[in-house]
């Protein structure tokens, strides 16, 4: 008997808001919410998501491992609504130890933990998979910022696409606190919708090879405004392990959202 091939899983870096406010319908993110609903359905239903957060940093790359992971209220100062907050997403404990044991072999070690699953998880996954029926991975990003070793993450990762598995990357493209809550300038609105331009052309123009879409991303800060929108880049990098997972492929992304978020433009991008 024929066995059917499964077309791999796209690849999906987005922006999951602020704290837990997308899903205390806070009017902000509007946007956002209606782009997580809406984007869910049209990923189908993958084998189990794998998520790189920018609120879990380690050492070496840590992969959660536990069968029922708990939710971790890693905010503050929210309403108590925003801590009764569920998603009851089984874990996949052997999965993840055959990623750490391909990592391994990739030549990058890895550690298992029985942690259990942060914002950066949970408030797009409870919008976009409210079920909360599929088996959820999270993997840490490394506490040196490495652009060039968190592409090279990716590209180890990239292969669990054949095997059904969505792999999101979960940021945000424009990540300044500060900015969030002071008021807008025209010179900092140019900035920041510069360095969006910047990250849509990387990810988006076919005509740059895969090099040039890494060595653009490896040199990221050296773009005008690129510490103005990211002072610490932990928000940006899903993006680079999303990058280096979709080249293996020689994907080009697509732009699935490009709106206003919290005052500020913001994108997230599609690989399939």
């Amino acid at each position: 008997m024929t066995e059917i091939a499964i077309a791999p899983s796209p690849v999906l870096y987005l922006a999951h808001g602020g704290g837990p406010l997308p899903l205390l319908g806070d009017e902000r993110h509007e946007t956002l919410i209606r782009f997580l609903k809406e984007m869910g359905p049209k990923l189908g239903k993958p084998k189990a998501i794998l998520v790189v957060s920018a609120h879990w940093e380690e050492e070496i790359p840590t992969l959660t491992a536990g069968d029922f992971p708990e939710i971790i209220y890693d905010y503050f100062g929210f309403p108590e609504e925003a801590y009764q907050i569920k998603y009851p997403a089984p874990g996949n404990p052997s999965l993840a130890r055959k990623i750490a044991g391909l990592l391994k072999e990739e030549g990058i070690e890895t550690r298992l933990e029985n942690r259990g699953f942060d914002h950066g998880l949970y408030v797009p996954l409870k919008l976009m998979f409210p079920e909360a029926q599929i088996p959820c991975i999270q993997i840490s990003l490394m506490k040196n910022l490495s652009p060039f070793q968190h592409i090279a993450i990716g590209k180890s990762l990239a292969e669990f696409r054949k095997e059904g598995i969505l792999i999101i990357g979960s940021g945000s493209s424009f990540h300044n606190i500060q900015a969030f809550f002071s008021p807008p300038t025209a010179e900092n609105r140019a900035g920041a919708t510069a360095f969006n331009d910047w990250l849509i052309e990387t990810c988006t123009n076919p005509d740059l090879t895969v090099n040039e879409r890494e060595s653009r991303l490896i040199d990221w800060e050296k773009v005008p405004y690129a510490r103005y929108c990211h002072p610490r880049e932990e928000h940006l990098l899903p993006l680079h392990v999303c990058l280096g997972a979709a080249v293996a492929d020689n994907l080009i992304a697509e732009v699935v959202f490009n709106q206003d978020l919290m005052g500020v433009p913001m994108s997230a991008f599609l690989w399939k």
